[in-house]
């Protein structure tokens, strides 16, 4: 007899607004799992609160209090996290993720061309069309014409994989109408080969002196305004606690996609959660207690290992984002990067947040990409946007590298 396939992820919704949501899951295990669950969750919008974990290297029962909000679609949510789980049959084992195993093939990419008459906030209701639509934006460049008018070329990729058929096309230029009305000229979606979404893109360099202060990996002096610092992270190992396992013990104050940080770190150190409790206390203070083990099974003991992941953690926690703004010869820039899952996975919403910002800022951008690059041993995912400054720029730069940084982090 095997588990229900309605029982894999159970929902119970709050009965209350502002009490949290439950999501019960029971489903094989297999590593990584954790944080491919925490993408999902943090990719509808809803923050985790307090998490219960635990496996006995077959079997998961996973239990996360969520807050959301009246627009977000439950059944949507459970039918994507179901869709994460392992399938039953695989129960006889455990999979590790390997980054040398044989990737799954990759979606389809469709170029989508948005032409429209330009107004402040537009990016960001585009921007927020498509996440509500599951179109996984890869790649994106944004333009501004003389004559006020935008021209989007969104390379995207769909969730529900139905763009290739005419009634999914009609239905996302549906929605960009609705949100643009009149100011819309054209909308054309068309199906493109995946290597436009390559990591290795000659037109989009990096200057030197931004690499090496945007993604060094070593523990920064100084970090982004309003953000933590190196005594806001407490990351500590324990092998005196399990004869099996290392007790990893987090404190930290919480921000947005918190665990999914965390998971994110373990899964591509390829770690393995045992057992794990996550809580926030007051004033948003963060306890987390992980009972880990590594792909062999087995405690981690070699000292060398402990550090490096100790320190990885408390980076990863430190600075999830990279944000910086620059001179881009006369014009200024705003330069976001995010590291890359070994699996390939970018961080979600992070072009939503960015243009959330300029809006509360009602500031324009007149121009925006969104590019991979393999930067060292690390394949980073960098938004670039050019600050429209044709009135002169109203914001003083340092608010907006704080507004974009607080949207990215919850803080707002």
């Amino acid at each position: 007899m095997g588990i229900l396939h309605d029982d894999v992820v159970i929902i119970t919704q709050a009965e209350k607004e502002g009490d949290p949501s439950v999501i019960t899951i029971n489903c094989p295990d297999k590593t990584g799992l954790g944080c491919d669950l925490c993408r999902i969750i943090l990719f509808f919008g809803l923050s985790i609160v307090r998490g219960d974990v635990s496996t006995d290297g077959k079997w998961c029962y996973i239990v996360f209090w969520v807050i959301g909000n009246p627009e977000t679609r439950w059944g949507l949510l459970k039918k994507r996290l179901v869709g994460t789980c392992p399938s039953c049959s695989s129960a006889s084992g455990i999979s590790f993720y390997r980054s040398d195993l044989q990737p799954p093939k990759p979606p389809d990419v469709f170029l989508l061309k948005f032409c429209c008459y330009d107004r402040r906030g537009l990016l960001h209701d585009v921007t927020g069309v498509l996440c509500e639509l599951e179109l996984t934006i890869k790649k994106v460049k944004v333009s501004t014409t003389p004559d006020e008018k935008v021209m989007d070329l969104f390379f995207i990729t769909d969730t529900r994989e139905l763009l290739h058929t005419n009634k999914r096309k009609e239905e996302v230029s549906d929605y960009l109408k609705a949100v643009t009305g009149d100011a819309m000229i054209s909308c054309e979606i068309e199906m493109v080969g995946p290597e436009i979404t390559a990591c290795s893109q000659g037109s989009s360099f990096l200057p030197s002196a931004i690499t090496e202060d945007m993604f060094d990996l070593e523990m920064p002096a100084e970090l982004p305004s309003g953000s933590l610092t190196s005594r806001s992270v407490s990351v500590t190992m324990d092998n005196t606690l399990s004869p099996g396992h290392t007790l990893v013990q987090i404190i930290c104050k919480d921000h947005k996609g918190l665990l999914y940080d965390i998971m994110r770190t373990l899964k591509d150190y390829n770690i393995q959660i045992s057992y794990g409790r996550f809580s926030i206390k007051q004033r948003r203070h963060c306890e987390i207690d992980l009972f880990i083990v590594q792909a062999d099974g087995k405690k981690i003991v070699d000292p060398s290992k402990q550090n490096a992941l100790r320190s990885r953690l408390q980076l990863e926690l430190l600075r999830p984002l990279r944000v910086a703004i620059v001179n881009r010869g006369p014009d200024t820039e705003l330069l976001v990067a995010n590291p890359v899952e070994l699996s390939g996975k970018g961080r979600p919403l992070v072009f939503y947040d960015i243009t959330l910002a300029f809006k509360m800022l009602n500031t324009g951008v007149f121009s925006a990409k969104i590019g991979r690059h393999l930067i060292g041993d690390r394949e980073w995912e960098v938004y670039r946007v050019l600050i429209d400054e044709g009135d002169g720029l109203s914001v003083p730069r340092n608010k907006i590298e704080e507004q974009v940084w607080k949207m990215l982090m919850g803080w707002e």
